[in-house]
């Protein structure tokens, strides 16, 4: 079947042309006024990134701001406030309920994006992360913290922060900016909100009694609305009180309505797919991912003689203390987390050396994932060789010098690791799940296989080696990768119409009420 399946597509992957140009993206011509939209987020990758919603919130409002004046609110946390860049205050914002008062910031990026910062010293200028101590302990606070952040996005939306500039719809992302829609809808705010699940995973959970610290009416705890089996859910809030949902691919949209991955939201999301309120639309990735002019990179990726690669190879070779060899290098670039199905690489890694192969690992996560594929680095000094931290340089040259990126994800939401390594020659070997299954095209620009076990698993990463062996499909293949059109404008689209519908939905509902 593997056979066949390589022979099908291997006249159309042998016409490919260009290998490393992306299709020309016709950006539809503007038929309306730029839409008023205020981005909320706890992430932005120009300032501070925990994981993909920072890269999200840095390039999505930049494709957006062809169609659209967007304009992003996040917290001022430490790394913000030092971040060198000006912050003019222009407003401020009363507390409410136990919340306290903030003050609102203006920050103007070189390339003319505003950031609105929520400035509030007790709540966010703090060592760690946006979530989590130094030590990876949940702030106890964080309910105060990120209701703090929706209030203020209902209080701009609302025309109450002392700001000349008000949204004509608010798109919140995440559990983090989850209230924003709620408190808008409590107030009898009529202004359009979007909800993004980037991963449904984390909800956002605290304890009931939180409600009345943040001043959510007692009509809305209830299953209808905030409630999750006694607790109280920002995710869920989200889900209930903003006029549409929107997730990060088309498959998970579709598969987080079932109980298996709908991680107990299935049945409200499947109450609003069912009208129509839930749509799917893929993330992209930035502009700087060019495999010939990409700065981090040791020389470019043209696909002649792919010397490029070979250089890239080497460096990752010599980085991860791996002895050369003919067979293929694969690469993991991930968080080392259960979900992301480290321990499903663990068990075929050995497999992997033994057919001639090498293995080079960077990400952290659960210290016991860690810890165990340290102990397979060991065990196979020359040919695995593992990196616990991450740094963008190394990442990138991996990408660049890789046959193949292995990413067994139980699930994922949309995952970018994959197009990452599309663009630069990297042939993803993936479960066909969520966004991995909408952009990988299973022969052609990469690896697919159905089953989250090492049987299913294993019989991707053979096709994989057999590949490997035909330079001339391989290569082949590694051309379609690097053409494939995961850019964010391919993104902007579905959201700019989504945008002006709801905008204009609004409009006529105002005009006949």
């Amino acid at each position: 079947m593997v056979k066949v399946v390589a022979t099908v597509q291997h006249d159309r992957l042998l016409k490919v042309d260009g290998a490393n140009k992306r299709p020309h993206l016709q950006l539809e011509s503007l038929q309306h006024h730029k839409k008023k939209i205020l981005f909320v987020t706890s992430e932005f990758a120009d300032l501070v990134k925990v994981g993909g919603l920072g890269d999200v919130s840095s390039a999505l409002p930049r494709a957006l701001g062809l169609h659209h004046d967007v304009r992003l609110l996040m917290p001022g946390y430490r790394e913000v406030i030092n971040s060198g860049r000006q912050i003019r205050i222009i407003g401020t914002i009363p507390g409410y309920a136990g919340i306290p008062p903030c003050r609102i910031g203006r920050m103007d990026l070189n390339d003319g994006l505003i950031v609105y910062v929520l400035i509030c010293p007790e709540l966010y200028e703090r060592e760690g992360n946006p979530y989590c101590d130094s030590s990876g302990r949940s702030w106890p606070d964080n309910h105060i913290r990120f209701a703090r952040l929706g209030l203020v996005a209902a209080e701009i939306a609302a025309g109450n922060a002392s700001i000349s500039w008000t949204p004509e719809l608010v798109h919140a992302h995440d559990w983090p900016a989850a209230l924003a829609p709620a408190y808008m809808a409590w107030r009898g705010q009529h202004i359009p909100t979007v909800f993004t699940i980037h991963n449904l995973g984390h909800q956002g959970i605290f304890d009931a009694d939180c409600s009345r610290e943040l001043g959510i009416p007692p009509e809305a705890f209830t299953p209808d609305g905030v409630e999750f089996h006694g607790k109280l859910s920002f995710l869920k809030a989200g889900i209930a009180y903003a006029s549409h949902i929107t997730t990060v691919s088309k498959t998970y949209a579709s598969e987080i309505v079932s109980p298996q991955q709908g991680c107990g939201m299935d049945g409200i999301l499947k109450y609003k797919a069912d009208r129509g309120l839930l749509t799917g639309i893929i993330n992209g990735i930035d502009e700087s991912w060019e495999p010939n002019t990409d700065p981090h990179l040791l020389q470019g990726l043209v696909d002649s003689d792919w010397q490029g690669k070979a250089v890239h190879r080497q460096y990752v070779e010599q980085k991860f203390g791996l002895d050369p060899v003919e067979g293929p290098l694969f690469v993991v670039v991930s968080r080392i987390v259960q979900q992301k199905g480290i321990d499903l690489t663990r068990e075929v890694a050995s497999a992997i050396v033994e057919a001639g192969g090498q293995i080079a690992v960077i990400g952290r996560g659960e210290p016991e994932l860690e810890a165990s594929m340290l102990e397979l680095a060991a065990r196979y000094p020359g040919r695995i060789g593992v990196d616990i931290g991450f740094n963008e340089l190394d990442a990138r040259r991996m990408f660049a010098g890789s046959d193949f990126l292995l990413m067994p994800s139980r699930f994922e939401p949309c995952g970018l690791s994959q197009m990452y390594a599309q663009r630069f020659g990297s042939l993803p070997i993936a479960t066909r799940t969520g966004g991995l299954a909408d952009t990988i095209e299973d022969g052609v620009t990469g690896f697919l296989f159905n089953e989250s076990n090492v049987d299913s698993y294993m019989q991707a990463i053979q096709r994989a080696f057999n590949v490997h062996q035909r330079a001339e499909l391989l290569n082949a293949m590694r051309r379609m990768a690097m053409a494939s059109p995961h850019c964010w404008q391919q993104s902007a689209t579905p959201y700019n119409q989504l945008y002006t519908n709801l905008v204009n939905e609004t409009a006529v509902l105002a005009r006949t009420a």
